[in-house]
């Protein structure tokens, strides 16, 4: 129904346009009396095949929502029925900041692609809180963190620990996000030195707590060989607890979209399929670089159940999906799981 129906009408809307009407549609039709059970049970699939232990997290299954579509924490209860393993919430930033001016949103149908600059638009890690405790869902949750943009980079580390110290109570684990392509400078952070300073700052606030959570670190796809190896030496000497790869990609070769369309939405991040085969290189990089030394979430391009096998068997413990669901609806999370049950029990 959805790619009949559904996305054609939503594909009427601009891309953000739709997605607040998403957002709308969702969180007023999922709470009609009757359709959460119905909801549940049209996207249930659960065998014990799926589960994974991962950074020291049981999850039910390896399939989790990327950080973007819910930002702000509005709809963690409602995305949970459609089945997903764990949901990301996010980039958030210690002030509120409206991102930058629209439209910043442009689907490119022809590759099944994204292109966003977004800017960290989200209402600040306290309003996030606000909602976080209200929660009645159990699945696990992953809280992004990431600079305002007025903060300078020599100050960056104060964000990142702010958002830290809010957010601990109510999140699973954590993920430092400074290779966003929207935020000026961030991806600087990236670099070794101050992300070595960083990662140590935020692991030494997090060890201080009763109960530490994993922090993961979020990294670009367009890295040199080089920088690669250096994430891996400062993951492993910051004794951080995993890596997300990947974010979006500032490289368009790919794109069949033609030049002066694309030219046309001016800059910011592509992702869908176009990622796909470059973030599956940069986990199996990863993984065989560092020795299989740290967990990997796998995200970029999954469209399908043998995309997400394609990242697990590069290395990756767990994927995650956002474009792929734009494109190909909800139901892509079930989809995923079978195929994984599938593919596990050959």
């Amino acid at each position: 129904m959805y790619k009949s129906i559904l996305k054609p009408l939503l594909f009427l809307k601009n891309p953000e346009s739709a997605h607040h009407f998403t957002f709308t549609w969702i969180k007023r039709t999922f709470n009609l009396p009757g359709i959460k059970a119905i909801i549940q049970r049209t996207f249930a699939m659960d065998h014990p095949s799926l589960k994974r232990e991962v950074f020291g997290l049981t999850f039910d299954n390896p399939v989790g929502l990327a950080a973007g579509f819910d930002k702000d924490a509005k709809l963690i209860d409602e995305m949970a029925l459609l089945g997903f393993g764990f949901i990301e919430i996010g980039t958030l930033t210690p002030k509120p900041q409206e991102g930058n001016p629209l439209p910043r949103l442009f689907r490119l149908p022809e590759d099944e692609a994204l292109i966003n600059r977004m800017g960290f638009n989200n209402g600040g890690v306290d309003e996030a809180v606000k909602r976080l405790k209200k929660r009645k869902s159990k699945v696990i949750i992953g809280g992004n963190i990431g600079k305002n943009k007025l903060t300078p980079n020599e100050n960056a580390v104060d964000d990142y620990l702010h958002c830290l110290e809010v957010l601990h109570p109510f999140v699973d684990y954590f993920v430092v996000n400074v290779s966003s392509p929207n935020t000026p400078n961030l991806r600087e952070l990236q670099e070794k030195a101050p992300l070595q300073k960083l990662l140590t700052a935020i692991k030494y606030a997090n060890n201080q707590k009763t109960k530490p959570k994993p922090i993961l670190l979020k990294i670009a796809p367009d890295l040199s060989q080089g920088q690669l190896d250096d994430i891996v030496d400062i993951v492993k000497e910051t004794k951080i607890d995993g890596v997300i790869a990947t974010n979006t990609t500032i490289d368009r070769a790919q794109l069949k979209t033609a030049t002066a369309e694309v030219e046309a939405m001016g800059a910011g991040g592509v992702s869908g399929k176009v990622l796909a085969d470059r973030s599956t290189e940069v986990i199996r990089y990863l993984v065989e670089r560092s020795g299989n030394a740290f967990p990997i979430i796998g995200v970029g391009g999954i469209f399908s159940a043998e995309d997400a096998i394609q990242k697990l068997e590069a290395g990756a413990s767990l994927v995650q999906v956002y474009t792929g669901m734009v494109y190909e609806g909800p139901s892509l999370v079930k989809r995923i799981k079978h195929g994984l049950v599938r593919y596990y029990q050959n």
